[in-house]
């Protein structure tokens, strides 16, 4: 694994993180990342996530069962922004669906 320091001062603290289907690429979800859930996901090969809402890390799938095993782990040109693939275990969005990125506004 190429060790690459991200960019976490950029933007208050956090990255944001693209999520898609490993094997399909599909977009499943947004979330953010601070450097303790970045590190986190890295150890643990599951996905972590800083929560604007709740300020404060989570396991994705702690809760629900639906839980995101790492695939793969990219980041941009500018080292400020991940894209992460991911086998998705139940669905990605907290409504229930396997996307978070379902409602159609232009085709």
């Amino acid at each position: 694994m190429t060790k690459i320091k991200l960019d976490f001062d950029k933007q208050g603290g956090l990255i944001p993180v693209i999520v898609t289907d490993y094997q399909t690429g599909q977009v499943l979800m947004l979330a953010y990342m601070n450097e303790e859930s970045y590190q986190l996901t890295l150890e643990t090969k599951t996905m972590h996530y800083w929560s604007r809402s709740r300020n404060e890390v989570w396991h994705k799938g702690a809760t629900s069962g639906h839980y995101q095993q790492v695939k793969s782990i990219k980041t941009d040109c500018d080292l400020d922004t991940l894209l992460i693939s991911v086998e998705q275990m139940g669905a990605a969005c907290h409504t229930g669906e396997y996307s978070c990125f379902l409602n159609r506004i232009l085709e």
